[in-house]
This record gives structure tokens, sequence and C-alpha cells, in this order.
């Protein structure tokens, strides 16, 4: 039976040691260089560093496939677009090493770009010795715009290596202990009469003197927050204009390029996959479109279901439709192609003896955790000295970064299995032109008709309904190979906007003369196909 690349290593393929790649806790940024590298070392796949970024770490692709890799349909794998997503990572990069190991015949219709990690200045942090869930690069940035880059970012006050939060009695608060868990403090809901007695934050002091705390962090944009679509202005973290970062105008100018790519299955917190994006007729009328076409609904409809399918977990509470800025939302709304994205793992839904659950996300891990006796997710409230509150009670707690988007690495194989086979089963699903009912009849004069039939036998169509609405897609191509003047009736060369799902189109030309003519269509992200018929 066949090994991943992951475990060939683990074992010390190539000479190493088993040690020197044994993991029990997701790689560092140099374990993960090191496996990328072996990847690349198939002839199937090349490795490519983009830029670095201002922290100096590169940003890399690996591009995978066989024999014309430019023309046929290729999807791309994006890791990493939220820097304390370091599952999103793992994903990624043993996608990777299952593709290259275990499935070469997935290549020999289907170009891979594979982004393993969009953010790693951010995802540093979670091998640093001051834990958080960090999401923007290292630039230096003045997020407050006080004239202070970094100026007010997260302070260890209990000296515990994490950031948490910290809750400070206020009779005019907006939070309240939950109900059904007084370690987690949620928002009063005024309509039913509740009101709060605590304010909240990160934990964090007030260093430059604003009134606000941890809102000039000491770290520089997010990926995830700067992209074109509904950039959001003046927000911290986004940047002073969309793409304004290395690595994002890197990524961005390599796949303006790569005309073949049909799909993205982007590993981030928007999920379409466990539930389709949903449809609003008004929204997807505007000049801005703001809303899925409802063609692509039908889309993301059938691959919800092939997802489900294929990945058992079911997801708890999860319908984030995408964030402004995201790249989740950029690939579909700006770059015309089918987007599909994933966290990849969800904490699962507890219920008690009387199958009662919890309606917040935060009572609902903590529950789980406790039955399953993880006693070190969650800081207990302490109270503290803090400089900025004289007189007021302030207690640093709350559940630690990272363990709710995080499963214990033991878990990830599974899940990486899971992902890959529906990545897979999208690249089988891939459109495919053929042509069919080839017929040739005889005019006199020699003079000869030829007919034939141009079929996508795919599920899909050759383009998403954005892609063919922003004309960004290429049309299909359709070219007789006869000389212009041989061609009596029907044109050298045809244009279609798209063939739908098990869709075909007929075509007929008049040709003069003997011998052999050629008929390719297609398009690069559809695949091309021809056929020879003799005159």
């Amino acid at each position: 039976m066949k090994k991943t690349l992951l475990s060939w290593l683990l074992m010390g393929g190539m000479g190493l040691s088993g040690a020197a790649f044994a993991q029990s806790d997701y790689a560092t940024l140099s374990q993960l260089n090191q496996r990328l590298q072996r990847v690349a070392s198939n002839s199937t796949a090349t490795l490519t560093s983009l830029t670095k970024t201002a922290g100096g770490k590169d940003i890399w692709v690996l591009k995978v496939g066989t024999g014309q890799l430019d023309q046929k349909p290729a999807i791309a794998v994006v890791g990493g677009v939220e820097g304390y997503e370091v599952l999103s990572v793992e994903l990624a990069v043993q996608f990777a090493e299952k593709l290259v190991t275990d499935n070469a015949s997935a290549l020999e219709a289907t170009t891979f770009y594979i982004f393993p990690n969009m953010s790693p200045d951010a995802y540093e942090q979670y091998h640093a010795s001051l834990k958080y869930e960090r999401r923007g690069n290292a630039l230096s940035v003045d997020h407050d715009r006080d004239g202070t880059p970094g100026g007010s970012g997260y302070a260890d006050l209990n000296g515990d290596g994490v950031i948490t939060m910290m809750r400070v009695e206020d009779p005019m608060g907006e939070y309240m202990l939950s109900k059904e868990d007084d370690r987690v403090l949620v928002k009063a809901d005024k309509s039913k009469g509740e009101s709060g007695n605590y304010s909240l934050y990160k934990e964090s002091k007030d260093d430059d003197k604003d009134g606000e705390f941890a809102e000039d962090l000491k770290e520089g944009i997010a990926f995830n927050k700067s992209l074109t679509y509904k950039f959001p202005v003046f927000e911290p973290l986004a940047g002073d204009m969309p793409v304004q970062t290395a690595e994002a105008r890197a990524m961005l100018d390599y796949l303006f390029e790569q005309w073949n790519i049909f799909a993205f299955v982007t590993f981030s917190p928007a999920n379409n996959l466990s539930s389709p994006l949903k449809y609003n007729a008004g929204n997807a009328k505007k000049r801005v479109v703001t809303s899925i076409l409802e063609g692509d609904l039908a889309i993301n409809s059938l691959l919800s279901d092939k997802y489900k399918e294929i990945v058992k977990q079911k997801a708890f509470q999860q319908d984030n439709q995408g964030t402004d800025g995201d790249f989740f939302q950029w690939a579909y709304f700006h770059f015309g192609r089918l987007s599909f994205g994933t966290p990849g793992y969800w904490t699962p839904e507890y219920k008690d003896s009387t199958g009662k659950g919890k309606s917040n996300a935060e009572a609902n891990y903590l529950a789980w955790a406790d039955s399953l006796g993880m006693n070190d997710v969650f800081v207990p409230w302490t109270a503290i000295e803090h400089p900025d509150f004289p007189g007021k009670k302030v207690e640093v707690g709350g559940i630690k970064p990272f363990v709710m988007t995080t499963p214990s690495f033991d878990k990830v194989g599974e899940i990486a299995d899971q992902h890959t086979d529906f990545i897979l089963k999208l690249a089988e699903m891939q459109p495919k032109l053929e042509i069919h009912n080839v017929k040739t009849e005889s005019l006199g004069n020699g003079l000869t008709r030829v007919t034939l039939d141009l079929f996508n036998n795919s599920p899909l169509p050759t383009h998403s309904e954005m892609g063919e609405n922003s004309r960004w897609l290429r049309k299909i191509r359709i070219d007789m190979d006869a000389s212009a003047d041989k061609i009596v009736a029907g044109n050298k060369i045809e244009l279609m906007d798209s063939l739908g799902a098990y869709e075909k189109a007929s075509f007929s030309w008049i040709i003069r003369g003997t011998g052999n003519v050629t008929v390719k269509a297609g398009a690069s992200h559809a695949g091309f196909t021809t056929s020879t018929v003799k005159l």
C-alpha cells in the first residue's frame, strides 16, 4: 500500500533521520519549507517563491501537473489566508504531499496551483514565546492613525505566555455572564431587558493613553482583509489601499497569468461548502454585484452536497459568507472563478445527557472540552491590578488562543485525507469538452459539408456565470484549420460564451478541396479537444 510523502518523511526518507521530521504539533516555517522542497523533488512539481514578506518569509507556490500544464483546467488551493489558522496551512501542504505520491492519475487531466501559506509572518506567532491569534504581517503600520505605528498592542498582564481577554466590572458595560456558562461573556440583549455589567477587551494596556485598548497592534496588514472586493477602507489591518503588500501583489500578478484556473479551494473562515452562499436577487442585479449569481448558486449547492458526503464532520454554527476584503470573495466576484471556502474543522456540537446543546460557540466549545477532560484550554478568570482601571475589578482569563480553530495534530491526517478527496472530486467534475457526431457530406463540385457537436461532458458549466458576465474568463474558441479561401461557409474561428453542464453546440462548415482538416475547440480553463476530419 502506498504511503504519503509525509509518512515517508516521518520515517526518515532520503536518508534523513525520522527525528528530523517527526511532528507531534503543527510545523514551524522551517519544517514547512523542508516539506515543500521534498514535494518539489517530484518531477511533477515546481516550487517557486513569488516574493518575500516584510518579515523576510517566502511566499511559495507549487505548480503540479504533467504534460501541457497551461492548456488544461486547473484548481488553485490556498492556505494561510488568515495567519492564526495554522490548520489551513497543514491542509494545503498535506494535499500537495498526497497529490504527488498517491494521486498521479489526477495530474493527467488537471493542473494544481498550491499556495500553502499566504501569511507566514503571522503564522509564526503560533510557535512564538507569546501566543496570540495574529493576522497581520511584519509591516510597521499606524492602525489608529495617531502618528505612532504599533502604539497600543497586546500585553501579557498575567505572565502566562498567552493573550486572552480581560473583563472589567462596569455598570455601563455591554457584556454579561452567559447563562449557559459563567466562564463566558455575551452581549446583553436590551430587547429582553438584560443589562450588562462588564466591559470586555483583549488583554492589553492603553499604552498611548487614548482611551482605547489593542487598537494599534504591533503587526501590519492582514492578507485576508486587504483585497479589492469590498475593501474595508480605514479599518485596522486592512492597509491604506487594496493589495498594498508584496505578498498580495505577487500572488495576484501570478494568478492573472494563469488563464486555466477554473476553481479555487481556500482554507479560510469563509465557508460556502457546509452550506451554500445566500442568493439575493436585488444585490445580484446591482452595478456592483454583492450576491452570488443564481446560476452559480446551483453549482455551489451541488458542490456543497459533495463536500458533506466526503467530509464527515458537521459544521457547528458556521454561516460565514465572507468578510470585507477577503480572498475567498475576491476569487469569485473580482476574478470570476468558482470559489469554495472552508475552515476544514469545527468544534463538534456538544449535547448533554438530555440532548440539549448550547447556542453560544464558546459555551459549546467549553462543554465539549470538559466532556473530554481537556483542562488546558481555558485560563481561569484571575484578578489583576491594571494601571488604566484604578479602583476597578479587572480580571484576565478566557479561552486560550488557537484552541477553537485548531484540532490536536493527531486528528489532522484524517481531516487532510477527506479534504484531499473533495478536491480530487472537484477535479473529476471539471469542464470536459469533447467532439462528437462528426459527419461529412459530399455536395459535389469538390465541396464537403462538415458538421459536429461540441459537448461539455461535465456536471459543471465551462464558465461561472460571474466569469461569463465579467468577460474575464476567455471564451470557448473553435478553430477550423482549413485556409480561409477553402472555407465556403462557416467561420474559420468561432467564439462561444459558454457551454452549460452536459450541454452541446452544433457547428457546420462547407469546405472546398480534399485531404484532412482539423477542428480544435476549447479554452485553457475548460481544456481543449481536437478532431481530424477526412474530406
